[in-house]
């Protein structure tokens, strides 16, 4: 493993069928997230509601001023993001199941923070595959590296990125997830078009983020509706979809990059 440095929705939707459009960091929250212009990690943790808005080591990235928190004492937030009830509410299996993920990809994790869904990702992609997880806080990464180490995690590549760009070289992977972190990025579709360029052709990216009407996650202001995540990544490029689950807090968007025509 290799360590590297940095060079809304009104109520729950009716229906939960999916939904097409066709017109296309880092990372942690009151519930658990990660923050933007500095953005976030994975707003993961305990019950939700226990849980400050953890929102990275930054500056502001939405249309509301955020109340941001230091993000340095990693082994802290991990008594938070990774407290065995997460499972309860966030449901990762569920979450990875929904990526289509096969042996030997490659699979970026956005806004990564202390490692929640590396152990799930790297049983995904097997022996043959890389999980990226991708953070601006150094001591997240740091907190990864070492977790991936004790685990021995062999295909984990951990990093710390730039908050406004994710350091993936173009068509360089096949999956990227991002959890609670979406809502906290400054110029998202912007940031779309670099995940778009990113992703090789039929790749997939999931946005999971808390529905407005949830009694948990960051205050509803700072929120975004799923309609308005498919927009932002429709101006990246992607096609795009609302994915049906059965997270009690959180939607699910899907982005699609086309695979390439015969």
């Amino acid at each position: 493993m290799m360590q590297s440095k940095p060079g809304n929705l009104d109520n729950r939707f009716p229906s939960r069928a999916l939904l097409f459009i066709g017109i296309p960091l880092l990372f942690s929250l009151l519930s658990l997230s990660s923050s933007c212009s500095h953005y976030p990690h994975h707003e993961g943790g305990g019950s939700p509601g226990h849980l400050p808005h953890a929102e990275g080591s930054t500056a502001e990235t939405v249309s509301q001023p955020h109340v941001h928190h230091a993000f340095k004492d990693a082994e802290l937030w991990s008594k938070r993001f990774d407290a065995p009830d997460r499972k309860d509410w966030q449901k990762p299996e569920e979450v990875i199941e929904l990526m289509d993920i096969e042996s030997g990809m490659t699979v970026a994790d956005i806004g990564a923070g202390t490692g929640y869904f590396l152990g799930y990702l790297s049983k995904a992609v097997g022996a043959q595959g890389m999980v990226l997880g991708l953070d601006i806080e150094p001591s997240m990464v740091d907190f990864m590296a070492n977790r991936a180490k004790r685990e021995n995690w062999t295909n984990v590549e951990v990093r710390v990125v730039h908050p406004d760009d994710p350091g993936l070289p173009p068509n360089s992977v096949d999956r990227i997830l991002i959890v609670n972190t979406w809502h906290h990025i400054a110029d998202r579709e912007h940031y779309s078009r670099k995940l778009y360029d990113a992703l090789k052709p039929g790749g997939k990216v999931l946005v999971v983020d808390f529905t407005l009407e949830s009694p948990h996650g960051p205050p509803v202001s700072q929120r975004l509706r799923p309609e308005e995540v498919m927009a932002e990544l429709q101006a990246g490029g992607f096609e795009v979809e609302l994915l049906q689950e059965t997270l009690p807090n959180q939607y699910i968007v899907a982005g699609h990059h086309p695979p390439e025509r015969e």
